[in-house]
């Protein structure tokens, strides 16, 4: 298991790989140096095509189709999906990495140039950075942030508009990182980095919106066949699968869909949280029976999340506000000593087809007062009920006067929000939605607590040529009325119990504030009203304990909010981040 990463420098680019503490791997000679790093990570290299190598991270769920588009002598039947994807490029170009399908990150040393390639949803993460100038400019790559913070010739510290975007939206939308001076590589995107320090961005896909007033009809028996060819190929070959089950539509749609297709075992895994706490564990039996799935629950116990936090949050490269990344590295575990390699999850409903947020998006633009995209985006914003409001008491007037220059974090969604390639405004807000919560908090999450079990975790519903289709699909029968994924449930009617299929979703209710009351009370206070947190000086002291005071209007989202700070300060102390 490894990641890997890559410079660009005339300035013993192999030494510069070795400080980023990666084993470098035989390339040819020149400004270029590629190496794998021990950790968690499906990286494999170097691959060759003529002059051209390349390391990376590549799953290729179409591999048969690239290699009939390679034609025999074009592709080698043993060829790892990695030295496969690089075949397509080096043969077709960009129009090679948009023929493939799967989950990617790529560093390629062609020419003079390092070239980065990011799969089209964002599945496996990569980032960039750059120092010097001129014959002194060097670039470093890496799918670990880890190792480009260790690179000697990065002048890094904590990016305060990062730490604003993260208590905005729970997670980092865009190209920004934690670290200064790191950018991420967005998702469908080849961005050739040049030895004079310069770079250029290519987009290989984005979602685009197509006309089809096709019957719902055919447009609902066209989406159930493009989701059982998703599901088949991310089935692994003569091996169980698990599929991680909530009893919600998406999870369920995807484990019968596994159960129905699989040759081998099926087996599902739900969490429960103990006591009184609400769960849906009714509604996931109710499917694992249906679906004949070998099933088991995971009790998570608060005393288990407050163990276990500060190695989850040290697993993820950008910090994830989400309580229940705890419980998703115990249901890995569970999965991987079971014997499995494989995990599939219901991720990708909705941001794909239209769940929840989109409704309340669409009466607001009913009723706003103000036109143009700039209150559509602050609305949007306003819809994750974070800690933007907060910033003003949260932020202490130092951090608050930096960013007073700081363009706004409505300018992360504006792109998406605005008359392109989506005009309807449901489109608009599923495109937002896939390009800033689908890569860069579901899916890295994912990505990167499974890997660590030396899983992959497959997510069907982000199938490429599903979100084509999703994109085909008229609006009216995404949201039909107050129907959320109306068009996905129609698909997959025939599957699943009615009681499934047509129940409002609920979301998985996380007892986040019994945690905070409880076993985290402890770790709370030492860490948000410790030295380390105040020599730091992002938040108020007096705010701070306030909310673990539950004092003041912050309630019903306390828990919440207090969730966010408390993640962040465990991100900046694993990754030693100081003021």
């Amino acid at each position: 298991m490894s990641r890997w990463c890559a410079s660009l420098t005339a300035d013993d680019p192999v030494g510069q790989v070795a400080a980023m503490g990666g084993r470098p791997v035989p390339t040819r000679e020149g400004r270029h140096a590629l190496g794998l790093l021990d950790g968690p990570g499906a990286a494999t290299g170097p691959y060759r095509v003529g002059d051209v190598y390349a390391i990376g991270e590549a799953t290729l769920h179409n591999a048969p189709e690239l290699r009939s588009r390679l034609g025999a002598d074009g592709a080698p039947g043993d060829c790892s999906d990695g030295e496969l994807l690089l075949r397509a490029y080096v043969r077709f170009g960009t129009a090679g990495l948009s023929a493939a399908d799967g989950m990617f990150a790529l560093a390629i040393a062609e020419r003079d140039e390092l070239v980065l390639v990011r799969d089209h949803m964002g599945a496996r993460t990569l980032f960039h950075a750059h120092a010097g100038t001129g014959e002194g400019a060097a670039w470093a790559a890496s799918t670990s942030l880890r190792a480009l913070q260790r690179w000697p010739a990065l002048d890094t510290g904590l990016h305060l508009p990062a730490v604003r975007s993260f208590l905005t939206f729970a997670y980092l939308p865009g190209r920004e990182t934690l670290l200064r001076g790191i950018h991420e590589v967005l998702p469908g995107r080849c961005v050739r980095l040049k030895p004079d320090g310069t770079s250029v961005e290519e987009t290989y896909w984005e979602p685009a919106e197509v006309t089809d007033e096709r019957p719902a009809a055919e447009h609902a028996g066209e989406l159930r066949e493009l989701l059982e060819s998703a599901t088949a190929r991310r089935l692994p070959a003569a091996e169980p699968v698990g599929v991680l089950l909530s009893g919600g539509v998406d999870s369920s749609l995807v484990t019968a869909l596994a159960a129905k297709l699989h040759d081998q075992a099926v087996r599902s895994y739900s969490i429960s949280f103990g006591g009184d706490a609400p769960n849906e564990l009714a509604y996931s039996g109710l499917v694992a029976t249906h679906c004949h799935t070998e099933h088991q629950v995971l009790t998570v116990p608060g005393a288990a999340v407050a163990a276990r936090l500060p190695e989850t949050v040290a697993l993820l490269d950008s910090p994830v506000g989400d309580p229940l990344t705890v419980p998703n590295l115990m249901l890995a575990e569970a999965v991987a000593a079971d014997g499995m390699s494989v995990v599939l999850n219901g991720e990708g409903g909705d941001p794909v087809f239209g769940g929840p947020k989109n409704l309340p998006m669409l009466i607001h633009e009913l009723h706003r007062d103000e036109a143009g995209v700039d209150s559509r985006a602050r609305a949007y914003v306003d819809s994750y009920r974070k800690c933007h409001g907060d910033l003003p008491v949260l932020l202490t007037p130092g951090v608050l006067a930096e960013l007073a220059d700081a363009p706004p974090v409505t300018d992360l969604l504006t792109p998406y929000l605005t008359q392109g390639q989506m005009t309807s405004l449901l489109n608009q807000l599923l495109h937002t939605n896939l390009r800033t919560k689908g890569a860069h908090h579901i899916l890295t999450k994912v990505e990167r607590i499974t890997a660590s079990q030396g899983l992959e975790g497959r997510a069907p519903l982000f199938d490429r040529a599903v979100v084509d289709h999703a994109f085909r699909v008229p609006p009216r029968l995404k949201l039909a009325g107050t129907s959320e994924k109306w068009i996905l449930k129609e698909a997959v009617r025939d599957l699943l119990p009615a009681t499934i299929v047509d129940r409002p979703k609920s979301g998985m209710r996380v007892p986040v504030q019994q945690w905070l009351d409880g076993p985290l009370r402890e770790l709370g206070h030492d860490l948000l009203l410790g030295d380390s947190a105040r020599a730091r000086g992002l938040f108020r002291q007096d705010t701070i304990r306030s909310w673990l005071r539950r004092e003041g209007t912050l309630l019903p989202r306390q828990g919440g909010k207090l969730w966010l700070v408390l993640t962040l300060e465990l991100w900046l102390r694993s990754f030693e981040v100081g003021a």
